[in-house]
């Protein structure tokens, strides 16, 4: 049989088989322990001397070395017993030890105690890594996660269906993984940054309710949040969904009992502000963007504390303090912020001038009253109505940004992380989810500097056709909404833009016109011609979900074969280059870099 750790005590006196790796080996002399270790726990065998070739051979083994041994499993001694592990009462006496295969001495740590190997090591090695016990808990909870999602979605009459990987390219925000194609010289398939276009046809092909979990693939720098290449989500979309709300009380149900019932911690909302934006039938907020950005300086506030910003600007419109003679000025309080050592107060302000800022003001709150370089600068009411309006008590710190509202807002919500990080705010028992609505539907890119799509064309305009015609562009909302969990954005979705003449207006005020719209997505815009029902959807980030529901800081680690942190597969060796053959095969040409 196989070594069912949990079960062995079931098997006392009788005659077992197990199969597995070799944990540890300690020779006594007479007696040989070894630890065999499979991907249900560990069994300790004892060989002994009675049993000659078996005891010859367990001389020889090696940690990882593969072995089977058969023998009758019995209590351990009393003063034997390990309490650290669910076999620690029991133990299997060899009466036949077979050696399945040698290791050479392993590169990599594969037990989670001891000095954990370097994250390249562990990713060249990632099949010896995998055999970390943490790593094995990692693999089999996203099988049970993927469980748990799939059964909520049948259970709310969900089809499942599959979408190509070979794909047109398509403006999803990032950058595309181009394939040549052989057949046709010069043309290039792309792998799909997301089912979009696949899932809006499926609803104009008659399905109600569809879902995969699906591959992604985005040409985007990772981060530790953020996997290279490709990632998973749970697409789904709902035929005649008119608006996001219908999308959003239907899945919501799915993000509570993720966080409540597989990964057992709380739900909380701790920023009273976002507390009014929470309907009556539901624990969610619904947090508008411009809200967002000016109460936490983002469009992924973290819930799990307040520390919201404080607008100023009216406290300081007539001041003489020239630093605060700005468009906008705002500030923070920090509970227990007057503990700050000055050492830490240069260091948040060197963070602050990274973000753009000239620097970073200040008001400690102390026994001896408030403290700060700035305070002669300020009248006695602007002192005032700074300690009010912040709301601040002994002990605590306000800090100050003053400059443009969108400077200010990013400084300042920065800096609030990463007072949050420095005072432990961040509890990883607790969940905090909410909704961002009313994205703008245009954005300028500075990089282009150009007015561009807020986040993809595909998304329905807030007042449809005439909010195009008679709204300034800048001013246009989209019906979209993100769902934010613990600081990170999890899900995008929005009502879907199903109307041609919709489309190609939306396309005009950028500059393009029909016959653009018409060569990038003229299988939508067909398809849209032949009575396409309103519909919207959303798509939930499963590797970030899981992430922060297991608690991990590291993205990679709850992927099995991750790529590193430039985007190479050390394992596999890849990207690599390839025969000249087969680029004269797909009619493409390597151009050499120049010196």
């Amino acid at each position: 049989m196989r070594n069912l750790a949990n079960e062995l005590h079931n098997f006392l006196g009788k005659t077992v088989t197990v199969e597995g790796w070799v944990n540890s080996r300690r020779d006594h002399g007479g007696l040989i322990f070894i630890d065999l270790r499979d991907h249900t726990g560990i069994i300790q065998l004892v060989i002994t001397p009675e049993t000659e070739d078996s005891f010859k051979l367990a001389e020889s083994v090696r940690d990882e070395y593969v072995l089977k041994a058969t023998g009758t499993m019995r209590e351990r001694s009393p003063e034997l017993i390990n309490p650290n592990i669910p076999t620690g009462k029991i133990e299997l006496v060899v009466q036949e030890l077979t050696l399945l295969n040698k290791s050479e001495p392993l590169p990599v740590n594969t037990h989670d105690d001891g000095e954990k190997s370097s994250e390249e090591l562990r990713l060249k090695y990632r099949y010896l890594d995998l055999r970390r016990p943490s790593m094995q808990n990692i693999l089999k909870r996203r099988s049970e996660f993927y469980r748990f999602i799939r059964n909520y979605m049948y259970d709310h009459d969900f089809t499942e269906i599959t979408t190509p990987i070979l794909a047109n390219s398509s403006p999803e925000g990032a950058r595309d993984f181009l394939v040549p194609s052989r057949l046709h010289p010069g043309k290039f398939y792309a792998l799909p940054q997301a089912p979009q276009q696949f899932k809006q046809l499926l609803m104009v092909g008659g399905v109600d309710k569809y879902f995969q979990i699906a591959p992604c693939f985005r040409d985007e720098d990772p981060r530790a949040d953020r996997l290279y290449g490709d990632f998973y989500q749970l697409d789904c979309e709902m035929a005649f969904t008119e608006d996001g709300e219908t999308v959003r009380q239907e899945i919501e149900p799915l993000f509570i009992s993720l966080a409540t019932k597989f990964a057992h911690k709380k739900l909380v909302i701790n920023s009273e502000p976002a507390k009014k934006f929470i309907p009556k039938d539901s624990t969610i907020p619904r947090i508008p963007y411009d809200f967002a950005m000016d109460t936490y300086g983002t469009d992924k506030p973290d819930l799990r504390y307040g520390m919201e910003l404080i607008n100023l600007t009216d406290v300081f419109k007539n001041t003489d303090f020239k630093v605060f003679k700005q468009p906008c000025v705002k500030a923070l309080c920090v509970k227990n912020g007057a503990s700050l050592t000055r050492r830490e107060i240069d260091e948040f302000t060197e963070k602050a001038r990274k973000l753009g800022a000239g620097g970073l003001a200040y008001i400690l709150y102390t026994d001896e009253g408030a403290k700060s370089p700035i305070l002669k600068f300020m009248s006695e009411q602007e002192i005032n109505d700074v300690t009010k309006l912040a709301n601040a008590k002994k002990g605590d710190a306000v800090f100050f940004g003053a400059d443009e509202r969108d400077k200010v807002n990013k400084v300042l919500g920065e800096l609030r992380i990463a007072f949050a990080d420095h005072f432990k705010l961040k509890n990883p028992d607790e969940v905090a989810y909410t909704w961002i609505t009313d994205f703008p539907f245009y954005e300028w890119d500075d990089k282009n500097n150009k007015l561009d799509f807020g986040h993809n064309p595909f998304s329905m305009p807030k007042g449809g056709l005439q909010a195009l015609q008679e709204t300034d562009a800048k001013d246009i909302k989209a019906d979209q909404y993100d769902m934010v969990m613990n600081g990170y954005e999890v899900c995008s979705g929005a009502v879907r833009n199903y109307n041609p003449e919709i489309m190609y207006k939306a396309f005009n005020i950028l500059g393009y016109n029909n016959e653009y719209v018409e060569a990038r997505f003229s299988g939508m815009l067909n398809a849209f011609k032949f009575g396409a029902p309103p519909h919207a959807g959303c798509a939930p980030g499963l590797d970030r979900i899981f992430m922060v529901l297991e608690g991990v800081d590291n993205i990679r680690d709850i992927v099995a074969f991750p790529k590193n942190g430039s985007g190479v597969d050390l394992m596999m060796d890849s990207p690599s280059a390839v025969d000249q053959s087969q680029l004269d095969e797909l009619n493409l040409a390597i151009i050499p870099e120049e010196d």
